[in-house]
């Protein structure tokens, strides 16, 4: 294996945005903890002189080459040049376009990034993203009835980074925190439609991110109640009443990734959906 310093050059061909090659390649990246790849991203590769320099990059820098091209004459350019140089290549959705036509029985478009077309599914993205920004930290409390999800929790929680997770996937979220001593807003506390759901992390976890936090803004934790491990376990105890008492779920994100937690959501979403009577 080509590697130098648990090192390995990872080159990534597409003729689009190349957002699927970067998350097949970094989730399978990810399984190997010893060794990390170095990412040479090459988007909207559609002609031979694109391709060129790309075939250049490659015999310079050898190592695992991934793509996503339509065009079989740079497919067959790229194949034949990593053949000749004795490097590893694959086409990542080749596999399955050819099981696609062998169900369906019918050839594809060859559409390059037809995924990312102006339709509705986009432009309902656009709104929850638009929505989610302007409903963000408990702003705009007036419009929650709207929200798809409403995400509330104490400080660190990731409810921001979630909630804009969560509307890329064209789901409206608005998140609301939660803090001791300060009323809930009452428009949160009367809302049913929308999925309300409660993210909580220990104390412990809470703290670290919180000095963290600090540390990156050059301010210093001192016995502030921000960090203030008796403050932070009540904070997390009052966070814990007030969803019991509205029946809100809870999520536990200690542990979890962004990802991990919006997955979480978006399924107690989709059980919600299904499982609602129809009006």
């Amino acid at each position: 294996m080509p590697t130098s310093n648990n090192y390995f050059h990872l080159h990534l061909v597409s003729d689009s945005t190349g957002e699927t090659l970067i998350t097949v390649a970094r989730a399978v990246a990810a399984q190997y903890a010893n060794v990390t790849p170095v990412e040479h991203v090459y988007p909207l590769v559609r002609s031979q002189k694109q391709l060129d320099r790309v075939l250049d990059e490659i015999e310079e820098a050898p190592g695992i080459v991934l793509f996503t091209l339509l065009e079989k004459d740079l497919v067959s350019r790229l194949e034949d040049k990593c053949k000749g140089i004795n490097v590893p290549s694959l086409s990542i959705i080749g596999p399955v376009m050819q099981l696609f036509e062998a169900y369906l029985g019918a050839a594809t478009t060859g559409r390059v990034g037809a995924q990312h077309v102006l339709n509705a599914e986009y432009f309902k993205r656009i709104d929850a993203l638009n929505y989610t920004m302007i409903h963000d930290d408990g702003q705009h409390v007036e419009g929650l009835d709207d929200a798809d999800v409403v995400l509330v929790g104490v400080s660190r929680t990731s409810k921001t980074p979630t909630s804009i997770y969560l509307a890329n996937r064209g789901i409206r979220t608005a998140n609301v925190p939660l803090v001791p001593g300060i009323p809930v807003p009452e428009q949160l506390e009367k809302l049913t439609r929308p999925l309300v759901v409660s993210l909580h992390a220990t104390p412990e976890r809470l703290i670290q991110i919180r000095q963290n936090r600090l540390l990156s803004m050059g301010a210093e934790s001192g016995s502030d109640t921000y960090t203030d491990k008796q403050s932070v376990t009540e904070e997390v105890a009052f966070a814990r009443k007030l969803s019991a008492k509205h029946d809100w779920p809870l999520l536990d994100v200690t542990r979890r990734s962004i990802e991990e937690t919006a997955a979480a959501i978006m399924k107690l979403y989709s059980d919600r959906q299904r499982n609602r009577p129809t009006e």
